[in-house]
């Protein structure tokens, strides 16, 4: 039987992959579920439910997916999913069209992370090392739900014996009942949303979300000179030495590489005294090809590999730290995996800022700048 714990973090997963996409312009994505919450109604533990084994074919219609080669792909706003278990199974953005198009669907993976499962309230085109199920309860929370418990068998299935059509229709599930025995999909509806609610407002009670000001000084208003990142920080190597050396843990410490994605976590792993690094500092990324040049601010403890660099100085904080990493990401474009990103040459990297009236850097500018961005994102992420 599934644990609260597997709930929250396929809910959690679901909202790390919505949140970004609202606040970077694909808000459109999300607009045919904002209103269709239902009230907050607190229900019985799963432990004190009677669950039974169905069908997916029982609760679902399953459809094959179709390919769109790299090379047909045209850019655009539809979300193409294939056989990934990051980003909900999204992996591009297209304009194509063809016969799997369809919008509050879930895609399996059959193919690649095999067994994976991840709801889809937009129109979305589906690959064909995925599988579409149309739910036959059309439901943002009760999707959530089912894509947990399909996910849950995914150790049965790998590489070798793939999650195809033929084996979805034979595949069961453990969902809740009701009295006449039949899947209580009220209950699963509102287990869900009484959890996505909770998980929202533990975030925002952990940030102190941020009020916005008016009258903040537009960036092209103010004067810019450059600073060499040597000047501004203090310099320290990441400690680790590999992966090989570590034991994962998901309940671990952040385990930082060579990444521009997940905010450069690689992994989760246990602590070694000996390699943590303190947060409050930018990582800048120094090999890694497609992700040298990046730059990510961390705010909690970390180990990180010999690829980054870690900055550290006393008028950090993490608005501060957004604000200089977005400057400092305008340089990766001279970096690739043949003229790297060395300790030398990340000391001779200028940074633009903007400065106050004593020609030092405005760091109670960027602090406002960012604060007030980030509270106009945040508000318009809660008011979907």
């Amino acid at each position: 039987m599934p644990t609260e714990a597997d709930f929250l973090n396929t809910i959690a997963d679901y909202l790390t992959f919505e949140f970004p996409m609202i606040v970077h312009g694909r808000g459109y994505l999300f607009d045919s579920v904002k209103k269709n919450s239902p009230p907050l109604i607190d229900v019985p533990p799963l432990e004190n439910k009677i669950w039974k084994e169905f069908f997916i074919s029982d609760i679902a219609e399953i459809i094959s997916g179709t390919n769109i080669n790299a090379s047909e792909r045209i850019n655009g706003k539809i979300p193409y999913i294939t056989a990934s278990a990051s980003n909900n199974g999204v992996t591009d953005f297209v304009s194509n069209e063809n016969s799997t198009l369809e919008s509050d669907c879930i895609s399996v993976n059959s193919n690649g992370s095999v067994g994976y499962a991840f709801y889809h309230p937009y129109t979305a085109l589906y690959s064909g090392d995925c599988r579409k199920l149309r739910l036959f309860i059309k439901n943002k929370h009760v999707a959530l739900f089912v894509a947990n418990q399909i996910t849950a068998q995914r150790e049965k299935y790998n590489y070798g014996y793939k999650m195809g059509t033929a084996r979805l229709n034979k595949q069961k599930i453990l969902l809740p009942v009701n009295a006449a025995g039949e899947p209580d999909f009220d209950y699963m509806e509102k287990y869900i949303a009484l959890r996505e609610n909770k998980l929202i407002q533990q975030y925002l009670d952990s940030i102190a979300p941020p009020e916005i000001i008016a009258g903040i000084v537009p960036l092209n208003k103010k004067i810019w000179r450059p600073f060499l990142i040597s000047d501004l920080f203090k310099l320290e190597a990441g400690k680790g030495k590999g992966a090989i050396h570590l034991e994962n843990d998901s309940n671990g410490i952040s385990y930082l590489g060579a990444t521009n994605r997940n905010n450069a976590v690689l992994n989760f792993v246990k602590p070694k005294e000996n390699l943590i690094q303190r947060g409050n500092c930018i990582v800048f990324i120094r090999n890694g090809e497609g992700s040298i040049g990046y730059s990510v601010y961390k705010a909690e403890d970390f180990i990180a590999t010999s690829d980054v660099t870690c900055g550290y100085a006393d008028f950090l904080n993490k608005y501060i730290g957004w604000f200089i990493t977005t400057v400092a990401d305008k340089v990766r474009g001279k970096y690739n995996f043949n003229y790297k990103r060395s300790d030398t040459r990340l000391k001779r990297e200028s940074l633009m800022l903007p400065i106050n009236g004593t020609g030092e850097p405005d760091f109670a500018y960027m602090e406002a700048y960012s604060r007030n961005l980030f509270a106009q994102l945040l508000k318009k992420y809660l008011e979907r």
